[in-house]
């Protein structure tokens, strides 16, 4: 088991006033040297989980330990400035008096004159700019002064290293490229970070773990493949990627458990939790663009309601015969006209089902395998769907059946 170089535990954040915590019982662990990336929406709770993280916020409950030492609980708080953590920030914050290699040597001053200029020029070579030391910050394009501003904090050599959404000032096609090259940075300086961003493209270009936030939760704490194939809640599903829930049913078809959608039978069951027992097997089904393919001969036909053109690609919803929505990845070279219908099949490598109810209360989240939330509202073990089948089909189901 790796050890937990950056370990958080319950942790939550009030703000008075509010009638919600800020960060609500949110627990990860980060290893010595990885990249842990926080998305979700606006107002989510990704920047107090950061700042809490620094010293800035103090938390309500929980405890946050870096490298071991415990750095935050309630009544305890080592300072920021203690906690030998670097901090990037969103509008670089760089001083436009001090040219690029005096900004970097800012927190350095404490050095010899000589380990100073050599630690500047070693950071400046690490970011690519070590021909930019003379230079002010206004002479260099928006993605020479985020490195700067990674270099400056990265000189110091931080134990961990925080970045808050650092690339909200640049254009949409420079940030996923950057974030490419702010990985192999930080991998290459042996850097632990946790980053915070709303962009679905820089956290998959960054992150070795990425964390789904929503109204102060963590959804879900996973690497991007498992996040968009295994999504563990209804509201990862839905933020991440492109796709919609189409009713389905889940029955046994000749000894094998299917999922039966508008679409066809699927069953490719292997890594699919089931929902908990509803009458008849009634389940919702996630289905992504890229799950259903556009084919011409295909018995089922979908019209198109809306098209968007991405260059290699247009991305079409459509609506089905029988008033599903489903959306679909067709290669650019298919231009059909909206109105006009064309014949679709489901290629799902990956089914994901979720209960068609997902009981809400008491601010539970809602996850898969689902718990039942009594009427007294105690959280309960479910009797999950596939209890009912036959033991053989059961233990077809992997971890299923845990």
């Amino acid at each position: 088991m790796k050890f937990m170089f950056l370990n958080l535990s319950n942790i939550s954040v009030n703000y008075a006033g509010q009638s919600s915590p800020a960060v609500n019982q949110v627990s990860f662990g980060l290893p010595a040297g990885d990249i842990g990336v926080l998305i979700g929406p606006s107002g989510c709770g990704k920047t107090t989980l950061l700042r809490a993280v620094a010293g800035l916020e103090r938390i309500d409950a929980g405890s946050i330990k870096l490298g071991g030492e415990l750095v935050s609980q309630v009544g305890t708080s080592v300072a920021p400035e203690a906690r030998q953590v670097g901090m990037v920030f969103q509008d670089y914050a760089l001083f436009p008096h001090l040219n690029v290699g005096r900004n970097v040597a800012f927190g350095i001053d404490h050095l010899p004159s000589n380990q100073r200029a050599a630690r500047v020029a070693e950071v400046l070579a690490l970011v690519g700019l070590a021909d930019q030391t003379s230079r002010f910050p206004h002479e260099l394009s928006g993605g020479q002064q985020q490195r700067v501003a990674l270099a400056r904090a990265l000189a110091p050599r931080p134990r961990l290293l925080l970045l808050d959404e650092p690339f909200s000032n640049l254009d949409v096609d420079l940030r996923e490229r950057l974030a490419h090259e702010i990985r192999g940075i930080l991998k290459a300086a042996h850097t632990t970070a946790l980053f915070v961003t709303h962009d679905q493209l820089e956290a998959f270009a960054v992150g070795d773990m990425i964390g789904v936030m929503h109204q102060g939760s963590l959804h879900q704490w996973d690497t991007a493949y498992s996040l968009y194939h295994r999504p563990a809640t209804r509201f990862v599903a839905e933020f991440i990627g492109h796709g919609v829930f189409a009713p389905a049913v889940i029955k046994l078809v000749d000894g094998e458990v299917a999922v039966q959608t508008p679409l066809g039978d699927l069953t490719d069951m292997s890594e699919c939790p089931l929902p908990c027992a509803f009458a008849g097997g009634a389940c919702d089904v996630l289905l992504r663009a890229d799950d259903i393919v556009h084919d011409d001969d295909a018995p089922v036909k979908a019209q198109i309601l809306r098209k968007a053109f991405r260059g290699a690609d247009f991305l079409y919803t459509l609506r089905l015969a029988t008033g599903e929505t489903v959306m679909a990845l067709v290669p650019s070279h298919h231009d059909h006209t909206l109105g006009e219908w064309i014949g679709i099949r489901a290629q799902v490598d990956h089914v994901v089902t979720f209960n068609r109810d997902c009981p809400k209360s008491h601010d539970h989240v809602c996850r898969m395998p689902c718990e039942h939330i009594a009427a007294s509202g105690e959280v309960t073990q479910p009797v999950l769907w596939h209890a009912q089948v036959p033991s053989g089909a059961a233990r077809s189901l992997g971890q299923a059946t845990t």
